[in-house]
């Protein structure tokens, strides 16, 4: 580490062979990543003299003060929920140091374990970081026993790993957790050799096709540099580097180790983890489709086209959706009409994650009758998807006892009684019925009474007329299906 100087006076310093260490943020859903991250930023003293602001690239560098000394650390904006294990698996693996984010009033949850998973197989040093100390119900040391039951063996409990409290809302402990950062990279990291006149090696860590200016990719450069004009390749896609950006929106002539920038060069969006090389590539490719999307319509319970907003937001979203979806389209950037048209033409849904969507393209899925969904919450997204097609396995797993068809509506008390046509088997009181409507599940009831006439019977067989009512209600029309199931 740096010695710190007993001389007051002695001018700062840029230690320009000090290259930045690489984090990779993970935790829980809700754990205080974000909050953690925008409170580090506002410590950033290069972004506070430029008076810039940041952009998302997936990465951020802030520039702080060490021992007289400017210092910079590069921060990896790991998504914290499961479904992105695999991207976050490579955010590590790109990385220099962990930060694991626990909530000192939530302690350890499944994505905490997950990220300990992760840290643990890649063998990177890394902090616990017990966030929102500042809260009245905080429990750090009740935390910290959880930690020791999953094997993370903290500083003072019978390990080396470190943990420090933080509070994003007060700024407690933020530089402190800076300073820590560096310790564990210099003290505990491999460090190897790195070189701006090494042989570049980069790793691709966000991806996406911007509409005017084409494929970008952002990189974490773990050695030597890359300038303007530079020939790059990756995944088997030759391009030449046309431009550099860094977080804060500037444009830079040449990066280096540790530097995370967005690069315009390739001709096609190439797939979260590519390594990225200077000259042509003597590599093989890698897979960027996980799934393929020529399965058969009939064979899937339910079919999508899916529009995100990064490659490294598709592939999760895509990883971690249930095997049953048929994703017919799969895309980065914005919905477009053709899609709209697609998606109608093979019976899908549209789906999207961060994507812009024009007044236009709602308007062309309400006139042609194609379900759209856009989201900003990626748990949200899989969880709403994983759903339907549970419940549509639970019907097919369940056992059929009649159909019927809904051909009348009468006034009843408070509610109204099914006029229904059995059409197949029988339909009993006491029976658990879906209500459909052309495929469409609109609900889940249970038969409270039967009549046929004023005559309440206990169940109507196929070929006869009856009148039920359901409870709950549902807001059927003439023509729904009901299907009473076991």
């Amino acid at each position: 580490m740096v010695k710190k100087s007993t001389d007051t006076k002695q001018p700062m310093q840029k230690a320009s062979h000090f290259y930045p260490p690489v984090v990779a943020v993970l935790g829980h859903v809700d754990h205080g990543k974000t909050s953690l991250l925008d409170a580090i930023r506002k410590t950033d003293i290069a972004l506070k003299e430029h008076g810039g602001i940041t952009q998302r690239i997936g990465a951020s560098k802030i520039e702080f003060i060490h021992e007289g000394t400017k210092r910079q650390i590069t921060f990896i904006d790991t998504p914290g929920h499961e479904a992105f294990a695999k991207m976050r698996g490579r955010g590590v693996s790109a990385a220099d140091v962990g930060l694991l984010v626990v909530s000192s009033t939530d302690g350890v949850m499944p994505q905490t374990k997950e990220s300990i998973s992760l840290l643990k197989d890649t063998e990177i040093p890394f902090i616990v970081v017990l966030t929102k100390s500042d809260l009245p119900n905080k429990n750090a040391e009740k935390v910290r026993q959880q930690l020791l039951k999953v094997d993370v063996l903290l500083e003072g409990y019978g390990g080396d790993i470190p943990a420090i409290e933080v509070s994003a809302k007060t700024n407690s402990n933020i530089k402190e957790l800076l300073e820590l950062i560096l310790l564990v990279f210099e003290v505990k990291g491999e460090n190897p050799s790195f070189s701006e006149n090494g042989q570049f090696k980069a790793i691709v860590i966000e991806s996406k096709l911007d509409q005017k200016a084409g494929p970008k990719a952002t990189i974490v450069i773990k050695n030597g540099s890359i300038s303007i004009q530079n020939e790059i390749s990756a995944d088997g896609e030759t391009g030449r580097v046309r431009t550099i950006i860094d977080d804060k929106g500037i444009h830079l002539k040449k990066a280096t180790v540790g530097d995370a920038v967005e690069i315009l060069g390739f001709e096609k969006v190439l797939p979260v983890g590519s390594i990225v090389i200077r000259g042509p590539d003597k590599g093989s490719s890698n897979d960027a489709t996980p799934r393929s999307t020529t399965e058969s319509l009939e064979r899937s319970t339910l079919s999508i086209v899916l529009c995100a907003d990064t490659l490294g937001s598709l592939e999760a979203i895509v990883n971690a959706i249930h095997k049953e979806v048929n994703i017919v389209l799969q895309k980065t950037g914005e919905v477009s009409p053709a899609d709209v048209l697609f998606a109608k033409s093979v019976n899908a849904i549209v789906i999207g994650f961060n994507t812009r969507v024009r007044p236009d393209i709602t308007k062309l899925c309400v006139v042609e009758k194609v379900l759209f969904k856009n989201y900003s919450i990626i748990y949200e997204l899989i969880d709403e998807i994983n759903d339907v097609i549970r419940r549509k396995q639970l019907k097919v797993e369940e056992k059929i006892f009649g159909k019927a068809k809904i051909l009348a509506s009468f006034p009843f008390e408070k509610t109204k009684v099914l006029g229904i046509a059995v059409l197949e088997g029988r339909v009993a009181k006491g029976d658990k019925v879906t209500l459909t409507r052309k495929d469409e599940i609109i609900g889940e009831s249970r038969i409270l009474s039967i009549r046929i006439g004023k005559n309440p019977v206990s169940k109507v067989e196929k070929g006869h007329e009856a009148g039920v009512v359901i409870l709950p209600f549902l807001d059927f029309t003439i023509g729904d299906m009901l299907i009473s199931h076991g």
